[in-house]
């Protein structure tokens, strides 16, 4: 099963009576960095991880086949997905390919199109080259790039104890298919109502600007600006990612009868 991954999760919710929300990962694909806020999701939502195969076969289909047949495993009405960086990629393909089964989005720091195409294409090249025993140090390295200015060195440690679970073949194969992603001329197609959020401290990506861009296009779509916030920012003790999706959900005059159905399916 490609959900074998499920296995080493350490962070379970119960099963609530709400809507499903799916957490979609970024690159790392573990899902572990999901952590703080499934507990706090959970108070609302009946929340379900999906981490990523670390498996260097893999496409963007394929993965949004993966995810379908969790989304419809879990609920027959739809889910939410929340999707943080290539989640987000994947999380908006996703909605493109199957309509029905997606209730809503919540996108987070992400984009429809990776604008760097040459460090795109040199990244798994230098990934290849370099011993993955090494990344932990790397890591280290490029914080600043990575998280919020404020993130607390408990946050840090554990982001760092929990990346040690990241795979090589995976991640490296999901840079490689950022090289072929490209979704600006089809974002008017999503269906879903849509919240955009964005660090406007996020160093990796241009957040705030592909979240302005990507909302002026998706026709059920608002945006929020993450104040302070990094990249990697869902790992901070003091963002609650429910205080913008409850509100942005509960906001919503059709909620309850969306996402029923998917003739793609």
């Amino acid at each position: 099963m490609t959900r074998a991954g499920a296995a080493h999760l350490r962070d379970v919710a119960a099963r609530r009576p709400g809507p499903t929300l799916v957490l979609v990962p970024g690159l790392d694909g573990t899902a572990l960095l999901f952590y703080r806020q499934l507990p706090l999701l959970a108070d609302r939502f009946h929340v379900a991880s999906f981490p990523l195969p670390d498996d260097p076969g893999r496409n963007m289909s394929d993965l949004v086949e993966d995810l379908r047949l969790l989304v419809v495993e879990l609920s027959s009405e739809g889910v939410i997905l929340c999707g943080e960086s290539f989640g987000g990629a994947l999380s908006m393909s996703f909605a493109l390919a199957h309509p029905g089964l997606v209730r809503g989005l919540v996108i987070l720091n992400s984009f429809p199109w990776v604008r760097d195409r040459a460090r795109l294409r040199l990244a798994p090249l230098a990934l290849r080259a370099l011993p993955w025993a090494a990344m932990p140090m790397v890591r280290r390295f490029t914080e600043v790039r990575l998280h919020s200015p404020h993130a607390l060195p408990e946050d840090l440690a554990e982001f760092h104890e929990r990346s040690k679970q990241i795979g090589r073949d995976g991640y490296i194969r999901r840079l490689e298919i950022l090289q072929h992603y490209d979704i600006r001329e089809r974002l008017a197609e999503i269906q879903a109502p849509t919240l955009f959020l964005a660090g406007d401290l996020d160093r990796l990506v241009p957040s705030v600007e592909w979240a302005r861009f990507m909302a002026a296009r998706v026709p059920r779509a608002s945006a929020r600006i993450l104040e302070g916030y990094g990249h990697i920012c869902l790992i901070n003790h003091d963002l609650d990612l429910l205080d913008y999706v409850g509100p942005w959900w509960d906001a919503l005059p059709d909620h309850e009868g969306a996402g029923v159905g998917d003739p793609g399916a």
